[in-house]
């Protein structure tokens, strides 16, 4: 039926006085602007209230792109490589709970939930896309229950676990991935969520009155130590956080409903003077509260709960833009802790998102992307492993490595008989210079060898002496 001119001018206007006297409103009804939905899988929906919690990503050697999924009773594995064909490839059963976090370390997952008697579920990803296997559960003495997991290199993190076990966070060393150890702990506070980088804790201490967020010196795997402290103003609650490339800027997240939790930037360049920059919240959308923020180069990458996935341009870190958002939850834009939980980005630029009702979010940003990944000054010329330092050395040393291309990378360590002793990188990188620490306490003195591969082809070993 065709309309008349009266009938259009009426309905424009009616448009105008939306457009721009609640905005917010028409944020959560278009539901995304400059994203397109690739797909969306709600396969493990909870009932009486049970809900999905949280996600990651795994980039296989081979290049191909996986979901992973926390869900009420389990966690799903998802091939998101092929956008018209994205399908669950595999299911592992878990302790029922409504909070399950994980982290990918070499070609194993480990999952962690607030169930009792959970531990670190460990699965092995090798046989994707065919099939995903659990390898067991961890069996550190004391441990129970596990809040939120973070991992550097072979190492995890662990958040607020079970009283006898630690609800700080703990140190677990990954130098045999399917025998995780416990090393050293920080028990000052209780800690949420932490962000790790070469050593360094950024640990947010969302309970510690008045809600502080607090960097740990972890060298010595077993003795972790306090650098210093500052409290999360205004309205401290801090549960979250991402750091920009050199560690200049830190992003925070405020979890509080009244008021509504904002993302907090702060200048940490000098960590004797930390200061507040500014906050953020989405366009036109003051009540819906922040959630987890992940830094990739230039882009901030948002879960903002009823508001969805955010995406904003931080190449100028103290004024966040944001260029891109999917509401997974357009319902409303209240001040609840429904909607969009975790978000995960891909070398692609494609990007997840996990909804606590409605389960996993695929989009792909339709504007162009420029950095997505770490930024780099100068790139090296040439690939290239480095001599440990020191060496010889008692009981940790540093590897350090460059590469000119983005490459998946493979660093390991062997004896003399050529066994395998550490797994110290198995994943992709970006182009640019590494440093990784390496703590090898656990071993007898003596000569290793420790080697380099990437899937560029290049590979290179240098010999290293533990002298205790």
């Amino acid at each position: 039926m065709l309309m008349s001119s009266r009938s259009l001018l009426t309905v424009f206007a009616v448009l105008l006085s939306v457009l721009f006297l609640n905005p917010g409103s028409v944020n959560a009804q278009l539901g995304h602007s400059n994203m397109s939905l690739l797909a969306s899988k709600n396969d493990h929906p909870g009932t009486g209230g049970n809900l999905y919690s949280a996600l990651w990503g795994y980039v296989a050697p081979n290049g191909r792109e996986y979901a992973i999924l926390g869900c009420y009773n389990g966690t799903a594995f998802y091939d998101i490589t092929d956008s018209a064909n994205i399908v669950e490839v595999g299911f592992i059963p878990g302790p029922n709970n409504n909070w399950r976090e994980m982290k990918v370390f070499s070609n194993y997952c480990y999952v962690v939930s607030e169930a009792s008697n959970s531990k670190i579920q460990i699965i092995n990803l090798a046989n994707l896309p065919n099939s995903v296997s659990l390898v067991g559960t961890s069996n550190m003495a004391s441990h129970s229950s596990t809040h939120s997991i973070s991992q550097d290199g072979p190492y995890l993190y662990l958040h607020g676990c079970n009283n006898s076990f630690g609800q700080g966070v703990t140190v677990v060393d990954l130098t045999n991935p399917t025998a995780p150890v416990k090393r050293g702990g920080w028990n000052t506070h209780y800690v949420h969520d932490s962000r790790v980088r070469n050593d360094t804790i950024y640990a947010c201490n969302i309970y510690d009155p008045p809600g502080t967020i607090t960097v740990i010196n972890a060298a010595n795997k077993d003795n972790l130590t306090t650098i210093t402290s500052w409290v999360n103003n205004p309205n401290p609650f801090p549960h979250n956080a991402a750091l920009t490339a050199g560690r200049t800027y830190i992003y925070t997240t405020d979890e509080t409903s009244t008021p509504p939790g904002k993302l907090k930037v702060w200048n940490i360049s000098n960590l004797s003077n930390v200061t507040f920059v500014t906050n953020w919240q989405p366009t036109g959308i003051t009540n819906s509260i922040v959630h987890n923020v992940e830094i990739y180069g230039n882009y901030a990458l948002v879960a903002h709960y009823t508001a969805g996935i955010r995406l904003l341009n931080i190449s100028n870190p103290v004024a966040p833009i944001e260029v891109a958002w999917y509401d997974t939850y357009p319902s409303n834009n209240n001040n609840t802790f429904n909607g969009c939980w975790g978000v995960y980005m891909f070398p692609s630029g494609k990007i997840i998102g996990s909804d606590r009702q409605t389960g996993l979010y695929v989009v792909k940003p339709t504007i162009p992307l420029v950095g997505i990944n770490d930024p780099v000054n100068n790139v090296p010329d040439k690939f290239e492993l480095k001599q440990n330092y020191p060496n010889p050395f008692n009981p940790s040393t540093r590897i350090d490595f460059s590469l000119s291309k983005a490459s998946y990378v493979k660093l390991k360590v062997f004896d003399v008989l050529g066994r395998e002793v550490a797994i110290l990188a198995d994943e992709f990188r970006q182009a640019g210079s590494y440093s990784i620490s390496y703590d090898a306490g656990r071993l007898s003195s003596g000569i290793y060898y420790y080697t380099l591969q990437t899937d560029n082809g290049f590979s290179e070993t240098k010999k290293m002496v533990l002298n205790k």
